[in-house]
């Protein structure tokens, strides 16, 4: 079992950056890979980005590709989403996700078992 609490939400500026932060809980953060996904009102939700078990491999949404970045901080047990010249269609909901059981070095777009709160981002203009 583990419990994700997300953070680093908001409202900004189009053009301007913003990091997302989600700790974990328990003491195999290893053994997930990690993964963010958002959704905006009245839409699906929408896989964002990955991250494997051990920080090698990520993958990412051609519409955030270049633009966001997925890391993982062991000693923290922590994984963030930097987002860099952020768009008006960036605004939703942004969720964290684990998944266990996976090998090493795969970076799932579906089949989490594990979810935060989830934290609002508003990108204005």
């Amino acid at each position: 079992q583990v419990q994700l609490v997300e953070s680093g939400g908001g409202l900004v500026q189009a053009g301007t950056s913003l990091r997302l932060s989600c700790a974990a809980s328990g003491r195999t953060f290893g053994a997930y890979a990690m993964g963010w996904f958002r959704q905006a009102p009245g839409k699906e939700r929408e896989f964002v980005a990955a991250i494997s078990r051990t920080g090698g491999n990520t993958d990412y949404a051609d519409s955030v590709k270049g633009r966001f970045t997925i890391s993982r901080d062991y000693a923290k047990n922590t994984v963030y989403l930097q987002m860099n010249s952020l768009k008006r269609e960036d605004t939703a909901v942004y969720y964290c996700a684990a998944v266990s059981g996976v090998s090493s070095m795969a970076t799932p777009r579906s089949g989490y078992d594990y979810w935060g709160q989830g934290t609002q981002v508003t990108v204005s203009s």
